[in-house]
Parts: C-alpha cells; structure tokens; sequence
C-alpha cells in the first residue's frame, strides 16, 4: 500500500500543478475581457463621434458604416478562449485530484477523509466537482480564476504543512457515520465556497453600477461588463448558499448522533461542536435576513462572505490549535 500511497502524492502534486496553469489561463480570460471591453467603448465613442459630425451624404454613408459595424461587433457572441482553456485544464486537473483521493482510499483501506489533509482534497475535490458541474447549465466561467486561486491555495497549504502518512483509524471513526457526516459538511462547503466567489463578485459589481451611474470616468475592471448585473449574482449566491445551509443543517444533526453513539451525549460544546453550530447561525442569520427584512445588496454579500470565512476557521484554526474530541486533524 505503500506505493498506492506515494501514487496518490504525485497525482496530487500533479493535480495542483494543472489547477495552477487553469488558474492563470481565467486570470488571463479576465485579463483579455477587460481589454475587450475597453476597445469596444473606444470603438462605439469613435462611432458616435462620426455619426455626429457627418453632414453629408458620404461623410453620413462613413458614420452608418461605423455605427453598423460597432453593433455588429457589440452583438456578436463572445469567444472568451482563455476560459475554455482554463475549464479543460480544470477538468484535467480534477481527473488527477480524482485518482489521488482514490488511490489515498485504497491505500487508507477506508474513506479518505479522516484528518485534515484527506479532508482538505475530498472538500476542494468537490468544490471543483460543483463549480464544473454548475458550468453544464451557467456559464460561471468568470467565477474560474476565484475558484481555482482558492483549490491551489488550500491543497497547497496542507500538502506542504498538514500532510500525514496514513495510520489506523482512530476508535471513534470507526463508524459509517465518517462517510455520511464528513461527505455532507464537504459538499456543503464546495456550496459555501461557490456563494463566496459570487458574493465576492457582487460586490464588486455593485461598484462597478454605482460609478457608472455617477458618470464617473473610470468605474473598475472592464471584465465586470461581461458578467451579470449585482442582483443576478446575488440571486445565484443566495441559492448555492439554501442548498449548502441544508446540507450543513444535515451535517449538524449527523454529527449529534455520531456523537452519541461515540460519547454518549449528542452535545458537549466541544471546540469543533460549537464552531459548526456558530457557523449554521451565520447562515441561517444570512437566509434569515434575507428572506424576511430585505437584506440585499452589500449587506447579504458581506454576511455570506463572513460565513464563508469561519468555514475556513473551523477547517484551519479550530482543526490544528485547538484541542478536543474532534482532533483528528493527524498532526502531533
């Protein structure tokens, strides 16, 4: 088992090597969205500007000319041939992270995903799993270069600092509640993880709206032109995160019995019990506040963007420096 061990560490090596090519390819989709965007308003001022002053029939022929050809170039189909790159090597990517965590199972002779590094590549297996399971009926693709930045970041984070050679199972795991519970809080994180990336967009595109309708000169990235307006990606955002609030609900009330079963009480306000149920009150605040006292815009934004962020405390922080029953992050 212990070359199906060092397999699963090449292929995941490998894995967040093609992430970080997929990575740079959306940063450079960005990038060029900008440019375009930039070049179109150029285009359209020049347009109008012929339109204005032409007085005669040819000057008036030329100003038609260029005012077709500027809606022609405004109407035709974006080809944004970066990002179809980034979400191939994406796919690569995940097929790699795929055979690592596979082949981490087979070695572990159990699911991979009790210690901090197992779970940290099951949770971004499935951010990445969702994200392009998403783009099959949304185009989210300028979602690419937040989500991939946050995959490379992580497994690079615990390859480096949190990897463990694989051991027996501690006694409580030992339980089918470890593939039900762990499975559901990572699943619901991957939600949490793509809400975070649209929340994140929100407000920038919010920005973006109130500069532009403040005629202000300059009024952010270019690439804000060719996503959708603030309230769709609010909308988006706020869904992912109902889907992932009753996955977290379930992983919640799993845990409790898990517990008892392991314990002997469903709750002990263990370190990590508490962060799990303080982390379902921030999302219940969120979809609360938004469904019944009208909390849109930047306020529901930057709730989901803090609930997101003590997502990543229970799975850093609370996992290495604190200590209690739910210390199965493997290190010494």
């Amino acid at each position: 088992m212990a070359d199906l061990e060092s397999l699963s560490v090449v292929l995941m090596w490998t894995a967040i090597a093609i992430y970080a090519l997929a990575f740079l390819a959306y940063a450079f989709d960005l990038a060029s969205r900008s440019a375009k965007t930039a070049d179109a308003k150029l285009e359209t001022a020049k347009a109008k500007q012929l339109v204005t002053a032409g007085g005669g029939g040819g000057a008036a022929a030329d100003a038609g000319d260029a005012a077709s050809a500027a809606s022609d170039a405004d109407e035709a189909k974006p080809r944004y041939v970066m990002a179809r790159i980034g979400t191939s090597l994406t796919v690569l990517g995940w097929l790699f992270h795929l055979g690592a965590t596979v082949t981490r199972g087979i070695a572990d002779g159990h699911v991979p995903w009790s210690n901090l590094y197992e779970f940290a590549m099951i949770g971004t297996l499935l951010i990445i799993a969702v994200y392009l399971i998403v783009l099959t009926r949304l185009d989210v693709r300028y979602l690419g270069s937040f989500i991939l930045g946050l995959v490379v970041v992580l497994l690079g984070l615990t390859s480096t600092n949190f990897y463990v050679v694989i051991t027996p199972l501690a006694e409580p795991l030992k339980s089918v509640w470890l593939i039900i519970h762990v499975f559901v809080a990572s699943l619901s994180t991957a939600l949490f993880a793509l809400a975070f990336a649209l929340s994140v967009m929100q407000l920038m595109q919010m920005r973006r709206e109130r500069l532009v309708a403040e005629g202000a000169a300059k009024t952010g990235p270019g690439f804000l032109r060719t996503i959708p307006d603030s309230n769709r990606l609010e909308s988006l955002a706020y869904r992912f995160t109902v889907v992932g609030f009753i996955a977290w609900t379930f992983t919640l009330m799993a845990g409790a019995i898990w517990a008892q079963d392991a314990w002997g009480r469903f709750w002990g306000f263990d370190v990590k019990e508490t962060w799990t149920f303080i982390i379902w009150v921030l999302y219940a605040g969120y979809i609360h506040a938004r469904a019944t006292r009208g909390w849109r815009g930047s306020r529901s934004a930057w709730l989901s963007i803090v609930g997101f962020a003590a997502v990543l405390f229970n799975f850093t922080i609370v996992n290495v420096f604190f200590k209690g029953l739910h210390s199965y992050s493997g290190l010494s």
